[in-house]
């Protein structure tokens, strides 16, 4: 060979060596993809369900509650999802569904009469309790008994057979009341108010006594059924939820949702006697949710549902007062209801959320208008399954117990690849906040999906096809994320904006946020409450605004959980009242009439006030909602519009803190709320991340699974803050894409190429259903043909929206292992 094209060639594949290097250099190499693996699922958030049982039966969406009859022939579990709520009646001989039974409303209530022939079900917000015949035959709907006139609200949560009285008792969680009624006799409607929203009910063997679960006041009241009237009440943990009570009626179990644990209340002495943790650790902060409970074998064991460790907690509870832990049982996605059989010694565990994820190849396309009749609708995917666990042998459990353990990312060794950048960003809580970066900008924005942004980024996990907001529409967005750190792999922690707000507020959704938004959004009655001013949507730890206060630094909020202030017109306040002292009046709410670039000013007012005075706060918090869009609805901006107006208001943002005195202690994190409104190849829930720093790296691409807490994580790492939940607690923080250097270069923000003033025509496509949208609050729609019009509005009406992958995470079938890191 020639002696120059030697070197020639060598000093090719030097180079392509050197770039190679530069590219991983610029690259992270931790790719770890949410899906089904030969031997589990591993979630966005990364916990992974690996679930026991022999026997899986299918049943409808989210169900809530189970029923055994005496015989224990048959099982019904309620099921109470976004979509048409249903009774699922199963053969427990053969373990399959037998009947699904369609309803207009239910929520959680269930319960059968002595002989096991009568089956009564909350009609949830028709206020109202149906009666079936249940045989052979199937179930027979008998009857539907109304609770109150119809101007009441009165939402029924729990049901109970009084066996002496043959009676029924009914709990609601609007009117918060019992409720005594002879259903044969419907007109003899006795009702006695109670301390607040209640979820349970229960009576004594005797007929005696009727115990309620107050589950926003954290009490039980118990009631004399003979005098109806509350006798006793017993504070328990926050959330109160099941309970159930041992056939001598000495002692009382209640499974508290928000407080990891279940209390033990003597009935004796009329007191909780006994706080068993259900939790993975005995430190574990919140997180457990422990929201249903079954007593097995003559009584002597109690087993407990924790709903987000996807597990059941086993106890031993035969010698009063000295309780202990058995081990646990790694079950299916969200457990939100278990019974026993004690014929065939077998554990039945509801999942509410089923067992893996299904991909919706078939996603909603050209023409798919009623999201109910549409199965691969996010909300409707997931389908809840019952499962048949043997009740395991000493040996069986604790192998069980050392999956769960496994299972779960709480993990020792779960930071040790995460870098420690000492002075900027440490990589576990230790209190101590970063000598470098001194103040934090979390700005929260609506809907979007990683694809829909970013789907042209050739450096990323892109798809070109399903792009409809690019970088001529999102020219900052696009810079931002070439000039800092593009993450192509990041998944919200939640479905929609009811829990997604409080996920990343919290790193958490309560029990009360999780069930009630599918039925609020299936169109079945309730209230958006979930983004403050009621206690019980609450999580125990708080909000990351607690955090910020109690380690005592300065915080100013700019519309998050906040409204129109009623009484002065113009202005905004707080939902709740704590909150409001630090939270601007000036600065929007959630409302699409107002341009974010109009908030931008709003907000730049305030931070040069600060500068001015030096007193700018350790942590602000910012939302930027328009790129929700309002669809096509007539005199409002076009979709584009909307979306570039948003992206111009957050790169005037960028720039005005870049060019300001703290850009050098500044750290600004943007995500989504959640990414319910669009289409993502790779998963439902992966949405648009942006952190911008000084000391965040340029021109890399990170690969890194993170979710929502990860982001959380992060803030808390870098004020010092505590842990709220076992979310952020578990989460992998940002820090691959800190630097130990910072580059003080500033931001310029790119100016809009289009009219941010653009209006939608009156035959715009869709119009004229976008002006019978309700677009007041975030999420009042219906979601698939919301996303269909913002297609077609940017593609073109005559367009065909491709179908989407909008699993509850993604289907992995080629690989065996994931990255542990």
């Amino acid at each position: 060979m020639n002696r120059k094209v030697l070197f020639t060639s060598f000093n090719l594949l030097l180079l392509a060596f050197v770039l190679l290097r530069c590219q991983s250099a610029a690259t992270s190499k931790h790719t770890t993809l949410p899906g089904q693996y030969r031997d589990f699922t591993l979630l966005p958030n990364g916990w992974k369900l690996t679930p026991a049982g022999t026997k899986q039966a299918a049943i409808g969406d989210l169900p809530l509650n189970i029923v055994i009859t005496p015989d224990e022939r048959w099982a019904v579990t309620t099921n109470n999802g976004e979509s048409v709520p249903s009774l699922s009646l199963i053969d427990l001989h053969t373990f399959t569904e037998k009947q699904r039974v369609p309803l207009h409303n239910a929520w959680r209530g269930l319960a059968l009469d002595a002989a096991g022939n009568r089956l009564f079900v909350s009609g949830g917000n028709d206020d109202a309790v149906l009666v079936f015949r249940l045989n052979d035959s199937g179930l027979q709907k008998l009857d539907s008994i109304a609770l109150a006139p119809d101007s009441v609200e009165v939402s029924v949560s729990g049901l109970a057979w009084d066996r002496m009285g043959k009676r029924l008792l009914a709990v609601s969680k609007e009117s918060n009341r019992l409720y005594v009624l002879n259903p044969d006799a419907a007109d003899s409607v006795y009702s006695l108010p109670l301390a607040g929203k209640c979820y349970d009910v229960i009576t004594d063997h005797g007929s005696q006594r009727a115990y309620v679960s107050v589950w926003g006041k954290g009490e039980i009241a118990e009631i004399d059924l003979r005098r109806l009237i509350i006798t006793r009440r017993f504070l328990t943990g926050a959330h109160p939820c099941e309970m159930r009570i041992t056939s001598d009626d000495k002692r009382l179990f209640v499974a508290t949702a928000n407080a990891n644990a279940v209390s033990v209340v003597d009935l004796l002495q009329g007191k909780t006697v006994e706080t068993l943790n259900t939790s993975l650790h005995a430190a574990d902060p919140p997180g457990s949710t422990p929201n249903a409970i079954a007593l097995a074998r003559n009584e002597h064991v109690l087993i407990v549902a924790n709903a987000d460790n996807n597990d059941l907690a086993l106890f031993d509870i035969r010698d009063p007062n000295q309780s202990r832990s058995m081990g646990f049982i790694p079950v299916g996605w969200y457990p939100t209801a278990v019974a026993y059989q004690s014929k065939s010694d077998q554990i039945l565990c509801v999942n509410g959320k089923g067992l893996h994820s299904a991909a919706n190849p078939k996603g909603p396309g050209r023409g798919t208008h009623n999201k109910k009749k549409n199965p691969w609708y996010i909300a409707h995917m997931f389908k809840g399954v019952l499962s048949g666990i043997p009740f395991p042998a000493e040996s069986r459990l604790a192998a069980y117990s050392q999956q769960v353990y496994a299972n779960t990312p709480l993990q020792k060794n779960r930071q040790q690849h995460t870098p420690d950048l000492p002075g900027i960003i440490g990589k576990r809580h230790t209190g101590k906040r970063s000598s470098k970066i001194r103040h934090v900008f979390y700005i929260v924005r609506e809907n979007r999906t990683y694809d829909q942004v970013f789907g042209d980024l050739l450096q990323g996990n892109g798809d070109s096809s399903l792009c409809l907001f690019p970088r001529h529409i999102t020219p900052n967005a696009h810079a931002l994320v070439e000039q800092f750190t593009l993450f192509d792999n990041f998944y919200t922690d939640a479905e929609v904006s009811a829990d997604g707000h409080n996920w990343s507020m919290a790193a958490y959704a309560t029990d009360y946020v999780e069930k009630l938004w599918p039925t609020l959004y299936g169109k079945r009655g309730g209230t958006y409450d979930f983004e403050g001013g009621v206690p019980i949507a609450r999580p125990a730890s708080g909000y990351i605004w607690d955090a910020v206060l109690a380690r005592g630094l300065r915080f100013r909020n700019y519309g998050e959980y906040t409204w129109h202030d009623k009484s002065n017109p113009g202005l905004y306040r707080a939902n709740d009242a704590y909150l409001r002292p630090f939270t601007s009046t000036t600065y929007p709410c959630f409302d699409l009439s107002v341009p974010d670039t109009t908030r931008f000013t709003k907000w730049e007012k305030e931070f040069r006030a600060y500068a001015a005075g030096d007193s700018l706060p350790d942590f602000s918090l910012i939302r930027l909602p328009n790129d929700h869009t309002a669809g096509t609805r007539q005199g409002m901006p076009t979709v584009q519009a909307m979306v570039a107006d948003n992206d111009y208001a957050l790169g005037l943002m960028v720039q005005t803190i870049s060019e300001s005195k703290y850009w050098e202690s500044s750290l600004i994190l943007v995500v989504e709320d959640d990414a319910q409104s669009g289409s993502d190849h790779v998963d439902a829930h992966r949405s648009v991340l942006l952190a911008i720093s000084p000391f965040i790296k340029h021109g890399y691409v990170d690969h890194t699974m993170y979710s929502s807490s990860s982001v959380l994580k992060t803030i808390e790492l870098v004020l010092g803050l505590p842990v709220m939940t076992q979310f952020d607690l578990a989460a992998i923080p940002l820090n691959r894409a800190f630097s130990a250097r910072a580059d003080l270069a500033p931001y310029h923000a790119i100016p809009p190429n289009m009219d941010l003033n653009e209006k939608n025509a009156s035959d715009a496509y869709g119009a004229k259903r976008c002006s019978e949208m309700n677009l007041a609050t975030e999420d009042a729609i219906p979601d698939i043909e919301f996303n269909e019009i913002i297609w077609k509005a940017v593609r073109g009406a005559d367009s065909e929206m491709p179908p989407p992958v909008r699993s509850a995470f993604v289907r992995i079938l080629d690989r065996d292992e994931e990255d542990n890191d």
